[in-house]
């Protein structure tokens, strides 16, 4: 999953619900195509991440967040040799909408404009968010998740743009989905699937290509993982989900869990059953990372991890 040096925590704290928490070291990982359910909100605290989205690679540093829409495809990679250091909030598009009703005047469903927003303040936001959650800090963690997702809305946000299937092969695009979704362990060949569409094999791939962003062999592994990560949450073994999913085997799963969600599918499961007792360990965790990953404050001398 990781070379030396890196390093990722992906876990979920119950008193902020539906949103997944990460805070991650990489310096060779590189993320395929991929999309996510929620927003990525990722605040970079040291290197850079490079990442490809809407056709054209993007740049965050030190103080810039990385922002990503839901469903849509993207990429990434360290942008400098040391790779990057950052910490991520995961919310459901549901929960940024009602914060978006209640804060701004937005209209329409609501979504970051630009992907990378340069402001140190609300990347110090996303990790007072993360270390309170680390501590079991129930009302400061919800808060200041709050007040981060309204500054970013009020700084960067828009109203996102309707997917419509009205261009040239979406509707088969939309219909190969569907089956798809539906034959997620036993799939079709991409003739047979264009064939019970009624077209070709390559305008099949172009349609699906030009509505979903991806091919639909990588939109297929993409979505297995998708579900594989719900039937982790639900407690199904990493073997019997690889097979519930259509990977051949744990390894093959985890190959694949591990290049898009960033952790292993064991260690992903370990943290959402430690989610419940988070009121002791994560603050163990949290201390851990300030252990491994000294902070740097702006007169450049470390500071030191807190005494145990």
């Amino acid at each position: 999953m990781a070379g030396a040096g890196e390093r990722a925590r992906h876990w979920r704290y119950e008193d902020l619900p539906g949103v997944d928490l990460l805070r991650a070291r990489y310096v060779r990982k590189t993320f395929p195509r991929h999309t996510h359910e929620t927003f990525v909100i990722a605040a970079i605290s040291h290197g850079v991440e490079v990442f490809k989205y809407r056709g054209v690679d993007q740049y965050a540093g030190p103080g810039a967040l990385a922002l990503v829409n839901p469903e849509s495809v993207h990429t990434g990679r360290a942008g400098i040799p040391e790779g990057w250091r950052y910490g991520a909030v995961y919310p459901p598009p549901g929960l940024i909408a009602a914060i978006a009703r209640e804060t701004t005047g937005l209209r329409g469903t609501p979504g970051f404009s630009a992907p990378v927003l340069d402001d140190p303040r609300s990347v110090r936001l996303v990790h007072q968010v993360l270390r309170a959650a680390e501590q079991g800090n129930a009302l400061a963690a919800d808060t200041l998740f709050r007040v981060a997702v309204t500054r970013l809305l009020r700084l960067n946000g828009g109203s996102l743009p309707r997917r419509t299937a009205r261009a040239a092969g979406a509707g088969t695009a939309v219909r190969a989905r569907s089956v798809l979704e539906e034959r997620l362990a036993d799939p079709p060949s991409l003739r047979r699937l264009a064939d019970d569409l009624g077209t070709s094999p390559f305008a099949l791939l172009r349609a699906f290509r030009r509505h979903y962003g991806m091919p639909p062999h990588t939109w297929l592994t993409d979505a297995r993982v998708r579900r594989a990560r719900r039937l982790l949450d639900a407690g199904t073994t990493p073997a019997a989900t690889a097979a519930e999913v259509g990977f051949t085997d744990q390894a093959h799963l985890g190959r694949h869990f591990a290049r898009i969600v960033g952790v292993p599918p064991g260690a992903y499961q370990r943290e959402r059953k430690n989610v419940q007792d988070h009121r002791a360990a994560p603050l163990l965790a949290w201390r851990a990372w300030q252990t491994e990953h000294q902070t740097t404050p702006r007169d450049g001398t470390a500071r030191p991890a807190p005494p145990r």
